[in-house]
């Protein structure tokens, strides 16, 4: 099971930090994205790690926002700063055994996924 943390409201600028936190198993195999859903509009997939070490960011959030694991945890964690309203969504994470291979990993059905946090940007 995956459970995410740290959503809430911000003011455009600002910054926040999300949390994935994994039960049952740990990350040490597996590849962990962030998603994010915004209401009117398709499910975007924003970053993700892989177990190897492969980082994929979309172009939208080069920059901005940072994911990194805590393997001691077995979190993983989506820095986001410089926050903009157009970043407002539900934000969610999951995790599957496939390298990441560029944007097409967030195609593939995910073995786990968390409930999603709700991340609001006021301009």
């Amino acid at each position: 099971q995956l459970a995410e943390s740290g959503g809430g409201s911000v003011q455009a600028g600002g910054s926040l930090r999300l949390s994935c936190a994994a039960s049952g198993f740990t990350f040490n195999d597996y590849s962990v994205g962030w998603f994010r859903e915004a209401p009117g509009k398709e499910r975007e997939g924003v970053a993700a790690v892989s177990s190897s070490g492969t980082i994929y960011y979309a172009d939208s959030v080069k920059g901005r926002f940072t994911i990194s694991t805590d393997n001691i945890k077995n979190t993983v964690y989506l820095h986001m700063n410089n926050l903009r309203p157009e970043d407002t969504a539900v934000y969610s994470c999951a995790a599957d055994k496939l390298e990441i291979y560029g944007s097409s990993w967030f195609s593939w059905g995910k073995q786990y996924w968390g409930q999603g946090t709700q991340v609001t940007v006021s301009s």
